[in-house]
């Protein structure tokens, strides 16, 4: 089996490697000649992982056409808002019968698609051939080989197995499940959550009020998912809780960074150009709030992290908004 990676930032370079320590050949593609020439030739990514040493079986390209030829895996690691183009572009280099596979955390604003839905929209291809990772994957964490978990869903069980096997290694350990809708919203709202997670860190609120964000924040995500079809049980598992921990706790998650700049005083521009990489949270919040209202799901974090990154909220104000609404059962709502 061959793999390839469309993507050199730092989690697609990372998961290329998981990959080659699996056993899976793998080519990864950069859209940068010089970041290809770095990972081929220096073993490393100087721009997204500098000091990692990468695998020397790791093969790198600037070459779209000679990356996918013979691939029986496409890995798709590019951010959400450019993913549609990309396809278009690449949907007739794509080999026939390969399984497609989505890193990305996000939905695609102007349509509120899931990766897998617009994967399968542009290409044409069926549910089966379409598989997503998601979970706790700091992508710095694993490419020091240091020990995590991941899930790997698929609609088709087999098609979930093989990529389980393909990216299985004594680090990096993936369960398979067949909740496509499940793991993707769990790896898109975890960000929204993580960005209110860094604006009350910078406003000097302390681990009660993060606690309260991440558990309100997973009720949130549980909610939406399960009226959208959704196994309830992902939320609690890695694709859910496990990702929104680490994507809320751990500074190097870009979307908490990117809450902190916010904090801050800084406005989204300032932040954006701060966080140098895209934090997907921030074009995914307005799409998932089209799908809580086409849903009718209250999603109240969400709701003030939309309202302060687009100026409407001083973020000053974001924990009184959130601490005036009306008292409620703990559990309630779809």
């Amino acid at each position: 089996m061959k793999a390839t990676v469309l993507g050199a930032g730092s989690w697609g370079t990372t998961f290329a490697q998981v990959l080659c320590d699996a056993g899976t050949p793998v080519t990864l593609w950069a859209r940068r000649p010089e970041i290809a020439a770095a990972i081929s030739h220096g073993r490393e990514n100087p721009r997204y992982l500098p000091g990692v040493v990468l695998p020397s079986s790791l093969t790198a390209t600037a070459d779209i056409v000679a990356a996918l030829d013979g691939a029986d895996l496409v890995v798709l690691s590019v951010p959400a808002q450019t993913l549609r183009a990309c396809l278009a572009e690449w949907g007739p280099l794509v080999p026939p019968g390969s399984l497609l596979v989505s890193l990305i955390k996000g939905i695609e604003l102007g349509t509120a698609k899931r990766m897998s839905e617009l994967i399968r929209e542009v290409l044409g291809v069926p549910e089966s051939r379409v598989a997503v990772v998601s979970g706790p994957n700091l992508a710095r964490e694993i490419a020091e080989r240091q020990f995590a978990a991941s899930v790997v869903a698929c609609t088709d069980e087999l098609s979930a197995r093989l990529l389980q096997r393909a990216c299985h290694t004594p680090y990096f350990r993936p369960y398979w499940n067949t909740d496509v809708i499940g793991c993707e919203l769990g790896g898109t709202v975890k960000n929204i959550i993580a960005l209110a997670v860094g604006i009350a860190v910078a406003l000097g609120l302390g681990d009660n009020t993060k606690a309260t964000l991440i558990t309100r924040g997973l009720a949130e995500m549980a909610r939406l998912g399960e009226v959208m079809g959704a196994d309830p049980r992902t939320f609690a598992g890695l694709a859910g809780l496990g990702d929104l921990v680490a994507t809320c706790s751990s500074p190097l998650s870009r979307n908490r960074r990117f809450g902190e700049y916010l904090g801050q005083g800084k406005n989204s521009a300032q932040a954006r150009e701060l966080t140098t990489q895209t934090a997907e949270g921030v074009s995914s919040y307005a799409p998932v709030l089209e799908l809580a209202r086409k849903h009718s799901v209250e999603m109240p974090i969400t709701e003030v992290v939309a309202a302060v990154i687009s100026g409407a909220l001083p973020v000053g104000d974001a924990a009184a908004v959130l601490a005036s609404r009306s008292a409620k059962p703990e559990w309630y709502g779809t």
